[in-house]
């Protein structure tokens, strides 16, 4: 047992007392300590399949795309299958990873033996062009709604412009055509204007006036509606997220309170000049960092596909005032985003919006993105259909040929009756379509007849 020994405290100096008074005030007065409620700033990331799945499909397309735009970059849209592996190289498949690569999508792709020269050719099936022309349709008709996606994005930058190159690189996740220079930005004066660097070469896109009724981000508009739809507390809902934890995620009693505690937090919104703010404080820094968080939200809802590769953020990094380590930060919130590494072998980072996403599928789907998935279902269609579907053509086309000349000379008698009345059912001679069709399922037959001498020469 400890001996005590009385101390006489007057005779103690000024410094030995004041430490004395401070540990007897911490003995009685202060509460027991409990662990810490911040956010963990590195956390393990768990996967989730229904995004990692999307990205699988993502990766098939993506190959599809490339030989899309080398078999359209041709004369005659066609390719001629000796010259296929030369060609592949380029776009980074190995030797004779072509062929075997065309013969997986016969949805897509076609080989074709040419009537005349005799030798095999590849171009692209009537569904595929339907996709292509389809998704060009989208593109046009969304580019009002593609000009106000810019006019946020220019808005949300710090200096009220962004670099052309940047906007050029990600124009497809934000749905711009490939010619948005001349279409959107310089189509559109009384929004944008180009300038020109005085430091570098580089051309930016800057905002003429910014509009207070676009300063609304995609997440005030959520808060507001579970305000009224589900009548949550004013105070809850203020400055939180829609957090959706992925599957397999542990949340302790701590992490769960730290979440509480930072989803009350307040920032400063993604479209307001922050630029007299004094930020040496810990409040400014937790509102700054909740503010990156606004900001990516943002910029995600901007997006088409409501995602985009974390490569591409990267770029906005400086304009948007987001964090240097941009993978750590994200995986620090993973009820509110989720990177993906599938689709690249590990290389390429997709941060997909959890909200905006239901099972793999975009909850809300505009039609561009419906035309972008046309061509993964195409990609996804089995061959074995395809073969079902050669064989269906042939069983019409191995008819008799007497029945079909029947066929034919009951539709042309028929036809000359309509043309000697001068009107159909509709009251307006629309016979030639009616022949116009018939061509086509003859030069359908003939195109099937071809696929088929080309699996038979192949051996598939």
């Amino acid at each position: 047992m400890p001996l005590l020994v009385p101390i006489n405290f007057l005779k103690l100096n000024s410094q030995t007392r004041k430490t004395i008074q401070c540990a007897l005030y911490n003995l009685c007065f202060s509460r027991p300590k409990s662990q810490s409620t911040s956010i963990p700033k590195k956390q393990q990331r768990v996967r989730d399949h229904g995004f990692d799945n999307y990205m699988e499909v993502e990766k098939k397309t993506r190959k599809v795309l490339k030989f899309q735009s080398l078999i359209l970059s041709q004369a005659n849209q066609t390719l001629p299958a000796s010259r296929l592996d030369t060609l592949a190289r380029r776009l980074g498949f190995k030797q004779f990873e072509a062929g075997a690569f065309v013969l997986k999508f016969p949805h897509v792709f076609e080989i074709y033996e040419h009537p005349v020269q005799r030798i095999l050719y590849c171009r692209l099936t009537r569904f595929a062009i339907f996709q292509i022309e389809g998704e060009k349709q989208a593109l046009a008709a969304q580019i009002p709604d593609a000009v106000t996606r810019l006019r946020k994005l220019v808005m949300m930058s710090n200096t009220g412009r962004i670099r052309l190159e940047h906007v050029r690189i990600a124009r497809s996740e934000f749905g711009l055509p490939d010619d948005f220079e001349y279409s959107v930005v310089l189509k559109n004066p009384q929004f944008f204007r180009l300038v020109d660097a005085e430091e570098t070469r580089n051309k930016y896109i800057e905002i003429v006036d910014r509009d207070p009724k676009l300063a609304v981000c995609a997440v005030e508009r959520v808060r507001e509606r579970e305000y009224r739809e589900k009548g949550k507390d004013a105070e809850d809902v203020r400055f939180s997220f829609v957090v959706n934890f992925p599957p397999g995620f542990k949340i302790g009693k701590y992490y769960r309170i730290a979440v509480w505690k930072w989803q009350r937090t307040p920032y400063w919104s993604p479209y307001e000049d922050i630029s007299g703010y004094d930020m040496r404080s810990i409040e400014a820094q937790k509102r700054m960092e909740k503010r990156a968080v606004a900001t990516i939200h943002e910029l995600l809802s901007l997006t088409v596909e409501k995602k985009i590769t974390l490569e591409r953020i990267a770029h906005f990094r400086m304009a948007l005032d987001l964090p240097k380590k941009l993978k750590e930060f994200l995986l620090q919130h993973q009820g509110i985003f989720y990177v993906s590494t599938r689709g690249n072998h590990g290389k390429l980072h997709t941060v997909f919006l959890r909200e905006a996403y239901r099972k793999g599928e975009l909850i809300e789907p505009n039609g561009l993105y419906l035309a972008r998935r046309r061509l993964g279902e195409l990609v996804l269609l089995s061959p074995r259909k395809a073969k079902v579907n050669r064989e269906l053509v042939g069983h019409r086309r191995d008819r008799g040929d007497d029945e079909m000349e029947g066929v034919r000379r009951d539709f042309l008698r028929n036809d000359l009756v309509d043309h000697k009345n001068g009107i159909d059912g509709d009251g307006e001679d629309d016979s030639y379509l009616d022949l116009g069709s018939d061509a086509g399922s003859n030069f359908t037959d003939r195109e099937d007849a071809a696929s088929d001498s080309v699996s038979i020469t192949l051996g598939r």
